[in-house]
């Protein structure tokens, strides 16, 4: 059966891929977050007891983001529409993805779970999404059904969120957040989306093959076709909330960079929802620091 966590795991196969050699003081440490393979690299002493310290971290983040754990927070939103005191690290990812919502006109939209529910739904059962399961579904889209108060957030009745678009990368700016209050100055973290810490370079291979050398950054990447509905090679696992299909390929890649990692996941990720280059330049203008790395077309 086609899941998410499918999806996620395929994913991160696609990320950006580090073209460096092991070097005797880097310790490598991996695990896995939202499905996807973690790995940090760090240049410390202490490296060992630090990584640990960084995977609970890591699993403590799951259980406020995963759409998988029964108990997480969101699946708890998801499930009951409303969250009471919610944690701060939803409120705060949320309230970047409400910033990237309007930045982008709405081509970032986590609401759109509904809609991703039922052509998986339709893809398990073995036939295509109706117009009027879609139109069903498309109906529970819309950001202006999300209320965010530190009190609690609240969503339109039959409404749920996905922030498979800016999680994993929220997930790496806690994780690099964490390295840095234990002294670590030289280290990278990468949850599919990387963030390089403020010492050393650290060489990375995009997907549309150019390099860049990350330092005190983030970077995230972003394939429509990485992954597609039933391994079509064309129905792009990133969906259109403004036609509740799978998005038009206009890129076959788009890399990112910026401050967080957070908000060049969820950079990355709307503007496979953009049609021209300037619409792209357009988006990271309004997020100062982000800048396009690679935009490759289909």
């Amino acid at each position: 059966m086609l899941t998410r966590r499918r999806f996620i795991a395929i994913s991160a196969a696609l990320a950006p891929s580090l073209a460096m050699a092991r070097t005797p003081d880097l310790h490598v440490e991996t695990g896995i977050a939202l499905g996807a393979t973690v790995t940090l690299r760090l240049h410390h002493p202490d490296a060992p007891r630090i990584a640990a310290l960084a995977m609970a971290e890591i699993r403590r983040l799951e259980q406020v983001f995963s759409l998988y754990l029964p108990d997480s927070a969101l699946v708890r939103l998801n499930r009951d529409t409303r969250l009471d005191a919610p944690p701060f690290e939803l409120l705060e990812c949320l309230t970047l993805a409400a910033a990237v919502h309007r930045a982008s006109g709405g081509a970032f939209e986590p609401t759109v779970q509904p809609l991703w529910q039922a052509t998986a739904a339709a893809l398990t059962r073995g036939a295509p999404l109706t117009e009027a399961e879609r139109a069903q579904a498309g109906a529970l889209i819309g950001w202006q059904g999300v209320t965010l108060d530190p009190a609690a957030i609240i969503l339109r009745p039959g409404m749920a969120l996905t922030l498979n678009g800016i999680a994993q990368g929220y997930i790496a700016d806690r994780v690099a957040a964490l390295l840095a209050s234990h002294g670590l100055t030289r280290a990278l973290v990468d949850t599919g989306e990387l963030v390089a810490l403020p010492e050393g370079d650290w060489p990375v291979t995009l997907a549309s093959g150019g390099g860049i050398s990350l330092t005190d950054r983030a970077l995230a990447t972003s394939a429509p076709l990485g992954m597609t509905f039933g391994g079509d090679g064309i129905s792009s696992h990133i969906l259109d909330p403004r036609t509740g299909a799978p998005v038009t390929v206009v890129w076959s890649s788009v890399s990112v960079s910026a401050p967080s990692a957070a908000l060049a996941d969820a950079l990355s990720t709307a503007a496979c929802l953009m049609a021209t280059e300037q619409s792209v330049l357009d988006l990271c203008a309004a997020f100062p620091g982000a800048r396009i790395e690679a935009l490759v077309p289909a």
